[in-house]
């Protein structure tokens, strides 16, 4: 196991683009929609890395990403018939990081759930490449930078009832450090104005981190740490649980399914999970192992109303088997298992 944890396991955070195995044949998890909607859909045999195709078709299959996602039904025919759009929430979800490999998921899901959602990007033009030109009331986009603690006015977190921030660059030097985008920048510094800016009346931060942050000084963690982003993923880590406000902390294993940044969303129609949708919870950063970016997506959001998991850090993997999909019993099942005694 040690040795999926060396220079294998660089990639765990954010992938640099580049090119991925073509995915099992298995459960498809982009189909199409129409635009601004997430309901009906059929399904389709192919995935491209090809970018630039037109940016309501992306809307269409960011949405229904996590749709087929978290059906995860037996008879996939009936579940398109029945499906129906879910009743609106109450919640008011900030979304940052929400261009990234696993915060575009987070936004599509919240929109397939019609919660209503303010998404903070550094270039708010790629809302509409992504998402297409969603109604305000579902969407709302912002122009902000974590890095930059004057960027954060108290205007973005009006409303805000929670939130879940899933930012991050890579852990080794590439293309993505451009800009000052590095680890201490992302992970510690923007983390911490992010937080230090949040109004006091939030009722859950969700933060997306990594396994191996409390061991990185160890091997074969300090590969994985060489240029600091787990020990800066702690810093960040530690600053939202002294903060005093209600968190709860995901920790992935290595990233796998995408990220789909990497291609134009509309060529992403048969993304999968393949045979590993089932969830592997744990505390006490024990778990090593491989997350889907579906799946931590999923668990973001399935904390917001799980009572139980706040105040608490949990990692998790991605294993072979069905998984809960959405349930939020199955759900809440898995993270008091997981909960140290």
């Amino acid at each position: 196991m040690a040795s999926k944890l060396s220079f294998t396991f660089k990639s765990d955070l954010h992938f640099p683009r580049g090119k991925f195995s073509k995915p099992p044949l298995t459960i498809p998890i982009f189909p199409h929609l129409t635009l601004n909607s997430c309901s009906g859909f059929h399904l389709s045999k192919t995935i491209s890395s090809s970018r630039a195709l037109s940016s309501s078709s992306s809307s269409s299959s960011v949405c229904a990403a996590v749709k087929e996602q978290l059906i995860q039904s037996p008879n996939l025919e009936s579940t398109q018939d029945s499906e129906t759009i879910p009743p609106s929430s109450s919640k008011f979800v900030l979304v940052v990081g929400g261009s990234g490999g696993v915060g575009q998921l987070v936004v599509a899901s919240l929109l397939n759930r019609n919660i209503k959602s303010r998404l903070l990007l550094r270039d708010p033009e790629k809302a509409a490449t992504l998402f297409g030109n969603q109604d305000e009331e579902k969407l709302e986009v912002r122009k902000g930078d974590t890095r930059n603690a004057e960027d954060l006015d108290p205007s973005i977190f009006e409303g805000v009832t929670h939130v879940i921030c899933c930012t991050g660059t890579t852990a080794f030097p590439s293309r993505r450090w451009d800009g000052d985008n590095t680890p201490e920048r992302v992970d510690w510094e923007g983390v911490r104005n992010l937080v230090s800016a949040l109004p006091p009346s939030l009722k859950r931060i969700v933060l997306v981190s990594s396994v191996g942050v409390t061991k990185f000084n160890e091997l074969p963690w300090s590969i994985m740490n060489l240029f600091g982003v787990l020990k800066y993923k702690k810093m960040g880590e530690d600053f939202v649980r002294n903060a005093g406000l209600p968190y709860t902390i995901i920790r992935a294993g290595r990233l796998t399914d995408g990220p789909y940044t990497s291609y134009d969303l509309n060529t992403l129609l048969k993304a999968t999970a393949g045979e590993r949708r089932a969830v592997l919870l744990g505390q006490g950063d024990k778990l090593v192992g491989e997350a889907s970016r579906l799946v931590v997506a999923e668990a973001c959001i399935q904390a917001l109303d799980i009572e139980l998991t706040k105040g608490e850090i949990y990692e998790i993997n991605s294993v072979q088997g069905e998984g809960p999909g959405s349930d939020p019993q199955k759900w809440e099942d898995l993270f008091k298992t997981a909960q140290v005694k």
